[in-house]
């Protein structure tokens, strides 16, 4: 039977686990693997968010001697957030290891650790896609717990209007989808306020399931790939696939097959810009444990919570505390099919 002493070996101590935990594939989601946000490392429980009302205004013409105008002075607005924390456990009991080895084997304390560190895996899945959903929300402006409740509404932090949604009228073949496209564009680049670096910033598109097929199959679209060679890309089955057209990169949007969990209504679209320096930000505050207190947060946590009374369970736990962060929502533009 496997004793539960080896449970106080350095192995299973938060910091090893941590750092063996953050080595550990990184579950493939969409928006985690376009590096969106610039990671805000903080070594606190909330951060401090400062917004600028920077105007570009007109200079008035005047005689040589007479009195300059005075630029007016920045109004400046700085505002504190709290980080939320995320965290899951799961249980490990002592008769499910009894027949691993004898005690004192090292091959024990192996495959011990291949248990620990299989429960810990599935506990980082969750803890994935949870960060995917919060992504997913901050790329549309408003964060929405597991509850359907809000974490954060960066429109009415920011006391601004969510620009409206745009019918893109796909269900009618005379419709000039390329004007549509630089709606969507110049709506984006006059909100970008600075981030929109020329030459590098670009526009993405989720789209939900029957606006991306509505998309590639109208009339503008399709007449746009004739006789190119792009044009067999049209040709092939493009579920979750990506397309360019009108200036702006397209994607069907794979959530999680239940469709709803984490995904984009069938019948939208939103658009984002990708390459815009600290449009997208997420502050990661430390863990709760003395282990880390006062140190850079880090994305994941993991611990070992042992019975002390009984010595009968091990409980492996990960934690994670962001805060995904969008500072230009009105670049956050939205659309429906029709």
């Amino acid at each position: 039977m496997a004793s539960m002493d080896i449970f106080n070996s350095n192995a299973f101590r938060a910091v090893e686990l941590t750092a063996a935990l953050n080595k550990t594939p990184h579950l493939p989601t969409f928006l985690g693997s376009q590096n969106l946000f610039t990671p805000k490392p903080v070594r606190t429980e909330s951060i401090a968010i400062e917004q600028k009302n920077n105007t570009l205004a007109v200079i008035q013409t005047s005689n040589r001697g007479a009195p300059l105008d005075t630029r007016s002075a920045e109004k400046r607005d700085i505002r504190d957030f709290r980080t939320v924390r995320i965290a899951k456990q799961d249980t490990i009991h002592a008769h499910e290891i009894q027949s691993i080895r004898q005690f004192g084997s090292e091959t024990e304390m192996m495959q011990v650790q291949v248990e620990v560190a299989t429960r810990l895996a599935a506990l980082r899945r969750d803890v994935d896609l949870t960060h995917e959903r919060m992504r997913l929300g901050a790329v549309q402006g408003i964060v929405l717990d597991a509850d359907g409740s809000t974490i954060k509404n960066w429109f009415t932090e920011w006391g601004i209007t969510q620009p409206a949604e745009i019918d893109f009228e796909l269900d009618v073949a005379t419709t000039n989808v390329r004007a549509k496209c630089a709606q969507v564009i110049r709506a984006m680049m006059r909100a970008a306020q600075g981030a929109w670096v020329e030459g590098v910033t670009q526009i993405h598109a989720l789209a939900g399931d029957d606006f991306f097929d509505a998309l590639i199959g109208h009339d503008a679209v399709k007449e746009t790939y004739l006789n190119q060679a792009a044009a067999s890309e049209l040709r092939e089955d493009r579920t979750f696939q990506t397309v360019r057209f009108g200036g702006i990169t397209w994607h069907n949007y794979r959530g999680t097959d239940d469709n709803s969990t984490v995904a984009i209504t069938a019948t939208q679209c939103k658009f984002y810009p990708v390459g815009a320096p600290d449009v997208f930000q997420v502050a990661l505050s430390p863990g709760e444990t003395f282990d880390f207190v006062n140190t850079p947060g880090q994305e994941v946590y993991a611990l070992l919570v042992q019975d002390r009374d009984r010595n009968a369970w091990v409980q492996p736990e990960v934690y994670s505390y962001p805060l995904h962060i969008c500072t230009r929502p009105l670049m956050l533009q939205r659309a429906k099919m029709a």
